[in-house]
């Protein structure tokens, strides 16, 4: 038996991309999965495809539907839902207000709704799919890159309040994965993400083994280590050289 077989696994976001390869991974463990995603067409299809239950729907507003569809327990929760919202400062206040609902809230809305039965009984699990742009940034996503940054810094507070309870929370921070939503990056992301961009199913053998190690920050691209580590210590030689890609992609539109 593998430590993730029974497992009540809720996984948002799972119509496509990273979500349904997570899916896909939990359920080849033996996990009981939920599959949400607000198109409620590849919810079903992926579902029906792992064997396990479409529960469609705004991620922000799905986990007592997900709890009941397990049978009222939910072990680990994959906030994976996410938008790639582009733009500037400058981007509508409805963009700046979607991408926090999504990207922050609908995280902070399900650890709310799990975290009385998870500390009750001394044990749960919290996944969220962060993205390098929460760790470093992106540019031309002022958006994007600031709720994911939200993001990071509510799952890490959540793994530093509850950790002695028995919370388990893991950041993923990846970097190009061939989603749509890489596509839907255009040019920045032909730039700067399409290089060194990974499959869905990288992304979830990454998160199979920071489970299996315990670890709470995962970076498929294991460079952005590095780049992390710059940003931290040489603040604006990282700053001068983002900038210099940030020109370089303004003379190619």
């Amino acid at each position: 038996m593998t430590p993730l077989q029974s497992s009540a696994v809720v996984v948002t976001g799972a119509g496509g991309g990273i979500g349904a390869a997570l899916a896909r991974r939990f359920a080849a463990e033996g996990a009981k999965v939920v599959v949400n995603d607000i198109d409620e067409a590849r919810a079903k299809s992926v579902a029906d495809e792992i064997g396990g239950i479409a529960v469609p729907g705004d991620a922000s507003e799905i986990v007592e539907a997900a709890r009941d569809a397990l049978d009222g327990t939910v072990d680990i929760y994959c906030a994976n839902a996410g938008l790639a919202s582009g733009g500037t400062e400058a981007a509508d206040e409805q963009v700046w207000a979607r991408a926090w609902d999504v990207n922050v809230m609908a995280h902070v809305r399900a650890a709310h709704a799990l975290l009385p039965a998870w500390l009750e009984r001394g044990e749960g699990r919290f996944v969220s799919t962060v993205s390098a742009a929460g760790l470093l940034t992106m540019v031309g996503a002022a958006p994007y890159s600031v709720t994911k940054h939200g993001a990071y810094a509510f799952a890490e507070w959540l793994s530093l309040t509850y950790r002695h309870q028995g919370l388990k929370v893991h950041a993923i921070c990846p970097q190009g994965v061939r989603t749509d939503m890489l596509t839907a990056a255009g040019s920045a992301g032909d730039l700067v993400l399409a290089p060194t961009a990974i499959e869905p199913e990288d992304v979830a053998d990454a998160l199979m083994l920071g489970i299996e190690e315990d670890r709470f920050l995962i970076l498929p691209h294991p460079e952005v280590a590095e780049f992390y580590r710059a940003r931290a210590a040489t603040p604006d030689r990282w700053l001068a050289g983002m900038n210099h890609i940030q020109q370089k992609w303004e003379g190619s539109k």
